[in-house]
């Protein structure tokens, strides 16, 4: 998951810059498809705005007298939308992560605490009381414990990276969409 997560979000932040390079560099209201090809959520969250504003203006075409926009704040909450889907899409697996980092490692104690007891209760029927016929078992114990850090400490530590990461994201796909509403504004009103 951690391996999926990490690639994902690389992915992710170079299609974005590409994409933003492109529409930046466009200056105005372009053909989703003419901007990018790429899957970055960018795209997808002005492909929502652009396709609500065909929809209110009819095809946007270079015309010297713009159609009146009826809506921009429609406009505005088809973009947000589309944001609010993207990072819910992002956000996939997550949960998987704080459940693993907060479950393991008490797995791995209660793997250690059966371990003793049954360590003990072979002490007990063997006979002999001595650290030689219990520590075998106490050390075998002990192994669930580190198995259960080993997996929780990883699990926590990216959780919370990826966490930011999604944050970074939304907050940027929002600023976005700020951008392209100033944008759709300056055009068409």
């Amino acid at each position: 998951m951690i391996f999926q997560k990490w690639g994902m979000f690389g992915r992710i932040r170079r299609q974005s810059n590409q994409f933003l390079h492109v529409f930046r560099a466009t200056r105005g209201i372009a053909n989703p498809q003419a901007l990018s090809s790429s899957s970055s959520p960018f795209a997808s969250v002005y492909a929502a705005g652009y396709r609500e504003l065909q929809a209110q203006v009819g095809g946007i075409a270079p015309n010297p007298h713009p159609p009146k926009l009826k809506s921009l704040s429609a406009v505005t909450v088809s973009m947000q939308l589309a944001s609010a889907e993207e990072v819910r899409r992002v956000e996939k697996g997550m949960s998987w992560l704080a459940t693993t980092g907060s479950v393991t490692p008490f797995i791995g104690l209660f793997g250690t605490v059966w371990g003793i007891i049954d360590a003990f209760a072979g002490l007990g029927s063997a006979g002999a009381a001595s650290l030689r016929a219990v520590a075998p078992g106490i050390a075998e114990a002990l192994i669930t414990t580190a198995a259960g850090l080993a997996t929780a400490i990883p699990a926590v530590i990216f959780y919370n990276q990826f966490l930011q990461n999604i944050r970074d994201l939304a907050q940027r796909l929002d600023n976005f969409a700020m951008e392209v509403t100033a944008q759709v504004e300056k055009a068409f009103d």
